[in-house]
């Protein structure tokens, strides 16, 4: 008998594309996937394998200010009234939320209509918006352990790792290659699925200060925020560092796996995307998140050896253009990194949360 699940997320690569790669493991099985998301997915929504897109009014806490919160507030009491009809119309299965803030309308949706419902927690701290949602769901997937919960919720946790897209899965088993002495060197650098102003200031400033026998070798490719890409590219151009810029890259996990190198956030999505393609990393988690999931994230692939975090605030171009150096001439150390990245991975973390499903499916009716 075909199943249905209503999958939801925030409008951002982060969450949208573990909601992917489970969408078409599911699909796979005989599920039919509906997809339930804010505006910003517009530039996913495509490629996501759902039979529709359904967007649902949301919005994120900001601040205390009273007229802020009001409108938080009507916006998600709104998104919920929308979910529940939803809900109604679909009689979905499975509810599944994968994070940010228009993952709460039709989570809290399905805990009014008693129907059973998934929550996929990817960073190893659990946000804000999870935390709500967490006692009304009837399972909590995690990517990795995660302390300090609730017996209650404990009870609850299945860790079954991080999903990654089907892309991802088929460019993993490229065998890291290392640099040659003295060959080109692939840099890739990006900051998310919206880009990093950061990358683009820190970046040009750093390689002005590579040696240029070094910055010869260098064969950049860098993301960037579309105001940004053209003062980019004419850095590099003007320092002889042949440079490929884009706002996004559709093909990412083939740019991973061609890269000697990775400087990046330290996101769930791509910390899971480089431990599966195993490909060294610097991380640079985001500063100033309450919850500092990304500086979490990052110490599991520090911790087996495979990435070096480094705080935003201790990145100068002097630091920067010292440790691409040092990388550009240890291929050794690369190798090793990569290989302990490998070591960590989850590249069955799809399957897993897949049987999860066909496991909570087969309590709709029960009220969590």
């Amino acid at each position: 008998m075909n199943k249905t699940v209503l999958l939801t997320a925030g409008g951002t690569g982060g969450h949208l594309f573990p909601a992917q790669a489970l969408a078409s493991e599911l699909n796979r099985r005989g599920w039919t996937v509906e997809l339930a998301t804010d505006e910003r997915a517009d530039k996913y929504g495509t490629a996501f394998p759902a039979r529709a897109v359904h967007i649902i009014a949301s919005e994120t806490i900001r601040g205390k200010n009273p007229v802020s919160l009001a409108r938080t507030g009507i916006s998600l009491f709104r998104g919920t009234l929308q979910a529940r009809s939803l809900i109604r119309s679909l009689r979905p299965d499975v509810v599944a939320g994968f994070g940010g803030y228009p993952t709460f309308p039709p989570m809290f949706a399905a805990r009014l209509t008693g129907t059973p419902s998934i929550l996929h927690e990817a960073n190893g701290v659990m946000g804000r918006a999870n935390k709500m949602l967490a006692r009304g769901a009837t399972a909590i997937a995690t990517s990795v352990p995660i302390a300090g919960l609730s017996q209650e919720l404990n009870a609850k946790l299945v860790e079954t790792g991080n999903p990654v897209r089907d892309a991802v899965l088929e460019a993993a088993g490229k065998p890291y290659e290392a640099p040659a002495d003295g060959g080109a060197f692939n840099l890739l650098v990006f900051g998310g699925s919206q880009g990093a102003r950061f990358f683009s200031d820190a970046l040009p400033p750093a390689l002005a200060l590579l040696p240029e026998d070094i910055r010869s070798r260098l064969r950049l490719v860098q993301q960037c925020r579309p105001e940004d890409i053209d003062r980019v590219r004419k850095a590099c151009e003007g320092l002889g560092v042949a440079a490929e810029c884009a706002s996004f890259f559709q093909d990412m996990p083939e740019r991973i796996s061609q890269s000697h190198l990775v400087i990046c956030r330290s996101g769930a999505s791509s910390v899971s995307e480089l431990s599966v393609l195993g490909r060294p990393s610097i991380l640079v988690p985001l500063p100033g998140a309450i919850d500092q999931d990304q500086a979490a994230n990052a110490r599991v692939l520090e911790e087996a050896g495979g990435a070096w975090p480094i705080r935003e605030a201790d990145i100068t171009p002097e630091r920067l253009s010292s440790e691409i150096t040092r990388f550009m001439n240890n291929p050794a150390m690369l190798a090793t990194a990569a290989d302990a990245a490998r070591r960590v991975a989850r590249p069955d973390a799809v399957k897993r949360l897949a049987d999860l499903f066909e496991t909570v499916a087969a309590k709709k009716g029960e009220r969590p």
